[in-house]
C-alpha cells in the first residue's frame, strides 16, 4: 500500500511546484510593470558634442532641467539694466543730506543708498562671471521704467526744503516702482537662480520703501 502511494505523492508535489512558479513568474512581471508606471514614460535627452543620446526617466528629466540655471538673455539684461537703474537712485539720495529739510527724507535716503550700492556690486560681479568684464553699461534710460528725465534730475538738484522733499518722494516712488516691474519680469522670464534671488530682494525691500515714502508724502 506505501508503496502504491508513493508515485501519486510525487504527482501532487510536482504540480505545486510548477504552479508555485508560474505564481512568481506572474508577480514578478506585474512588479516590473508597476515600476515602469510609476517611473513614468522615457524621455531621449540629447547628449554633448560627441556623446551619444540618453534614455532618462520622466522624473530624472526634470531633475536635470531643473537643475540648469544658466543665464540667458533676460538675467543679463536685467544685470546690466538694474545696475544703471540703481545708479540713479544713488545719485539722487546723495542729494538728500544737504537739501532735504525732513530727517525722515533724509533717513530713508540712507536707507535706499545703503540697499542699493551693495546690490550694484553684486550685479556687476555676477555679469563679470557671467558675460565678462566691461558689462553693465550702454542702455537707454528709455528701456527702463521708472527712470527720472534730465529734466526732472535738474529740477531735484535745483530744489530745497520741503520743494526737494516733495520732488525727491515723487521720483523715487516711480523709480521704485519700475525697479519692481523689472525684477517681476525676470522672475517670470529669466533662468538663473542668483538672478532670481536679487529680484526677490528688490521686490522685498522697494516695496517696503514705497510704503514709507508714501506714508511721508
Amino acid at each position: 500500500m506505501l508503496a502504491g502511494h508513493a508515485p501519486r505523492t510525487s504527482l501532487v508535489a510536482a504540480s505545486l511546484a510548477v504552479a508555485a512558479l508560474a505564481l512568481a513568474g506572474c508577480d514578478s512581471g506585474s512588479g516590473s510593470d508597476a515600476k515602469s508606471a510609476s517611473g513614468g514614460p522615457s524621455v531621449i535627452a540629447p547628449g554633448k558634442p560627441g556623446e551619444a543620446a540618453e534614455t532618462l526617466s520622466a522624473k530624472e528629466a526634470d531633475e536635470r532641467r531643473s537643475d540648469d540655471d544658466t543665464p540667458n538673455a533676460a538675467d543679463l539684461a536685467y544685470a546690466r539694466m538694474m545696475i544703471t537703474h540703481h545708479t540713479q537712485a544713488l545719485r539722487m539720495t546723495e542729494l538728500a543730506p544737504d537739501r532735504a529739510e525732513s530727517g525722515a527724507v533724509r533717513r530713508i535716503a540712507g536707507r535706499i543708498a545703503a540697499a542699493q550700492g551693495p546690490e550694484i556690486a553684486t550685479m556687476k560681479s555676477w555679469l563679470k562671471a557671467h558675460e565678462g568684464a566691461g558689462a553693465g553699461t550702454g542702455h537707454d534710460h528709455a528701456d527702463m521704467p521708472g527712470m527720472a528725465t534730465k529734466a526732472q534730475l535738474a529740477e531735484l538738484r535745483a530744489a530745497d526744503g520741503s520743494a526737494f522733499d516733495r520732488l525727491f518722494l515723487r521720483l523715487m516712488i516711480s523709480h521704485h516702482d519700475g525697479a519692481i516691474t523689472m525684477a517681476t519680469d525676470v522672475k517670470a522670464q529669466g533662468n538663473n537662480i542668483q538672478i532670481e534671488e536679487m529680484a526677490d530682494d528688490v521686490i522685498a525691500q522697494q516695496t517696503s520703501e514705497i510704503s514709507r515714502m508714501r506714508a511721508m508724502s
